[in-house]
């Protein structure tokens, strides 16, 4: 809570939320509404800070996750009239970029990496292993469509076409929202919502992002020397710190580490 003298002026506070790892839902991932829920309010309420900046190290992940993620961020920025201003670190990709979008203002270093507005849906077919091993699959459904894409059975065109559907209209998404946000700063002449990534200046150049910068220098620069910083990080449940959920953990270790790979990191 801010000085209550009103002779007496209190430093200026800024907030920092630490977005960092894969976006998913709640237990496959770092990033969540579930996880982040609490850590934002907090962020935004506890003694009114004079700016919330979000530290972001995101490949992406899941897209509802994101949007709920950024839409809680933009609500409270917007109730408690606070200016959000977003510092990426190696890379803010995807649903990475959408969080960033969240803020009013968005920074990174030279070399991080800014983009990939698209959508992706990846699996594997085994139609063929099981064959050749003499296994059968058996699926019974009541509906037509209710088993889609299974991945061991050969592909089926109306499946593809169905998903190419859902795809484009998450993109659709996606280009509203970044559109909405970066309104009168991106070109009119290009398409950047091909899932292309650039680095930070190339970034900057295009519009995506505002400019050049790191957190502490810049919000100094800013608020002044005296500016205090408050941390506030996404907390994993007791019992995966006491390791009940180790194989899980391996697992989302792995996938994390492959979508950082994509962006070369």
């Amino acid at each position: 809570m801010k000085n209550w003298l009103p002779f007496l002026k209190s430093d200026p506070t800024v907030a920092v939320i630490r977005l960092a790892g894969m976006i998913g839902g709640a237990g496959r991932a770092t990033l969540n509404d579930t996880s982040l829920g609490s850590v934002i309010e907090k962020a935004f309420t506890r003694g009114k800070p004079d700016a919330v900046a979000l530290e972001i190290n995101s490949p992406g992940g899941s897209p509802v996750q994101s949007s709920l993620v950024a839409a809680r961020i933009r609500r409270l920025a917007e109730e408690k009239d606070i200016p959000v201003i977003a510092f990426v670190e190696d890379v803010a990709a995807s649903g990475g970029y959408w969080l960033a979008v969240a803020a009013d203002e968005i920074y990174a270093d030279r070399s991080s990496v800014i983009g990939s507005i698209g959508v992706i849906s990846a699996s594997f077919g085994l139609d063929r292993f099981i064959e050749t091993y003499g296994i059968e699959r058996r699926v019974h459904t009541a509906g037509k469509s209710k088993s889609m894409l299974d991945p061991f059975r050969p592909e089926d065109p109306e499946d593809v076409a169905r998903l190419n559907t859902l795809l484009e209209d998450v993109h659709a998404n996606f280009k509203d929202h970044i559109s909405t946000r970066r309104a009168g700063k991106l070109p009119q002449d290009r398409d950047l919502f091909t899932g292309e990534v650039w680095l930070a200046p190339r970034a900057h150049e295009l519009g995506l992002i505002d400019g050049i910068g790191h957190l502490r220098p810049m919000m100094k620069e800013r608020f002044g020397k005296k500016v205090r910083f408050r941390e506030y990080n996404a907390k994993r449940g007791l019992l995966a710190r006491f390791g009940t959920q180790l194989v899980q953990d391996a697992v989302q270790g792995i996938e994390e580490r492959a979508a950082y790979a994509r962006f070369g990191l």
